[in-house]
């Protein structure tokens, strides 16, 4: 049984977040007529995966948690995509695309088990306690 005391403690958390930040760095790149499309897009998405899945920590109710942690693989994906404009505008290389979709693979993954954890513990019938276990 995992416990968590804060969201941040959460691998699912913990894997989004570093994919936030490097996504972060990249924005940093492009060039300035991006910054209120491309950039503005790939930042607030990849935002949202981290916000979700410490919303949904926060509501203490296994498929609430649930549904706002599917919302945050919605919000990958949404990621991917702009991921694949930036490769296809030629803002990123190939290499450090295969990278950042390396990255997006293993969080999208690790919120997959979360997810299903989640899922289970509320069919079982198992209460949340405050830190966030099952």
């Amino acid at each position: 049984m995992a416990t968590w005391h804060s969201f941040e403690d959460m691998e699912a958390y913990k894997q989004a977040r570093e994919l936030r930040k490097e996504i972060s760095r990249f924005c940093k790149t492009l060039p300035k007529e991006e910054v209120h499309r491309l950039k503005d897009q790939i930042v607030r998405s990849s935002r949202s995966v981290t916000a979700n899945i410490a919303e949904g920590f926060g509501r203490h109710h296994h498929q609430e948690n649930a549904q706002f942690c599917r919302q945050a693989r919605g919000s990958l994906t949404e990621t991917l995509d702009h991921l694949n404009c930036a490769l296809d505008e030629e803002y990123l290389t190939q290499n450090e695309f295969t990278r950042l979709r390396g990255m997006l693979e293993q969080a999208w993954k690790v919120l997959n088990g979360h997810i299903a954890y989640v899922q289970r513990c509320a069919k079982e019938g198992v209460p949340v306690r405050s830190e966030g276990s099952c």
